[in-house]
């Protein structure tokens, strides 16, 4: 089928089908669902040699926002962002990106924004807010999609997410909890940071999965480590002075490095630590015995899986509606770093 033939089934002009094919302009609703049901009906396809053509010329730019300052678990996901990029240079593609301390609403929004006037798509570390969700929604009405990396976000029209099933990573963590501590332990939980979803779903995985499996395993405390090492260096040892009859502990997220300085201060070496990704400070405490298990994620191939995602929109033409990529959840111990 051609857009002149296409016009003609719905009795419109060539303009109005190339707008709705190429976002530019605004088409009536209802027109737009017409044009895009009798596309789906009849079979268009775009001639994707030409368009690869007006890709190189237009010289896309892919935006990139992550709350990744201070955590080298990200290291790897903006390699696989560059390692993405590299096998791009043909098509003129090229990568901007924008990196932060923590999980400040208004600085995310600043940095979107900072942005936002250049980019052919964005690939963002939400935080799960109405104002980032609005800002997403705001940059796919003007014709730029959107990517979630390693953390989705509620209500923002995103195009597809790229990470791991939280669920899943909490529900495996507590099947290594039963390994390790045979169905008996006192535990105590050093959460992550309630605006990321991921933090949230993985810990009611792991919640939720232990109390089913290990009914013997008391919960004795919780504290938040809010993703950052000295954050819970602080949470560990007030828990472990009001109860130190904790022989287990569970970090939800980064700042494992300062579960275990507290436990070494304390001289408290014998108590078992699961923990998250394979990063040098994790395999250091791993290798030390302190950590037994992690359960990874796949950082280099979220990076690159979501910037291929971006550039296949961007060649195609065509915004995915509310895929995921899931990345299989990983376990390590000492043995296989």
């Amino acid at each position: 089928m051609t857009i002149k033939e296409i016009a003609q089934l719905c009795g419109v002009s060539r303009g109005t089908v190339d707008r709705v094919l190429n976002k530019r302009g605004r088409v009536k609703p209802e027109t737009e669902d017409l044009i895009l049901r009798t596309i789906a009906q009849m079979g268009y396809t775009k001639n994707i040699a030409g368009r690869a053509l007006t890709v190189k010329r237009d010289e896309p730019v892919i935006g990139a926002v992550l709350c990744s300052e201070g955590n080298s678990f990200f290291d790897d996901i903006i390699q696989g962002f560059h390692n993405a990029i590299s096998e791009l240079v043909d098509y003129g593609i090229t990568l901007s990106i924008r990196t932060m301390r923590g999980h400040n609403v208004d600085k995310q929004l600043e940095l979107i924004d900072e942005i936002s006037d250049h980019i052919t798509a964005l690939v963002i570390q939400p935080i799960n807010d109405p104002r980032i969700a609005a800002k997403i929604r705001e940059l796919r009405h003007q014709g730029i999609p959107t990517i979630t990396v390693n953390n989705d976000i509620e209500n923002s029209s995103r195009c597809c997410y790229v990470g791991s099933d939280y669920q899943a990573g909490g529900a495996t963590a507590a099947g290594l909890m039963r390994l390790i501590t045979g169905g008996e332990a006192n535990l105590a939980i050093v959460t992550g940071v309630d605006s990321l979803m991921g933090h949230i779903q993985r810990l009611e995985g792991f919640v939720s999965h232990l109390r089913a499996i290990c009914p013997n395993i008391k919960f004795v405390d919780c504290e938040s480590g809010q993703d950052n090492p000295e954050h819970s260096y602080e949470a560990t040892k007030r828990m472990l002075h009001r109860h130190p009859e904790i022989d287990t502990l569970f970090i939800v997220a980064a700042g494992s490095h300062g579960m275990c300085r507290a436990v070494i201060d304390l001289g408290r070496e014998d108590i078992r630590i699961i923990a998250y990704d394979d990063v040098p400070s994790t395999q250091a405490m791993m290798r030390r015995g302190l950590i037994k298990a992690v359960v990874c994620q796949q950082p280099l191939e979220q990076g690159y899986r979501a910037i291929r995602i971006a550039f296949d929109m961007i060649l195609s033409d065509t915004l995915l509606n509310n895929e995921q990529i899931i990345m299989e959840n990983q376990i390590k111990i000492a043995e296989n770093l």
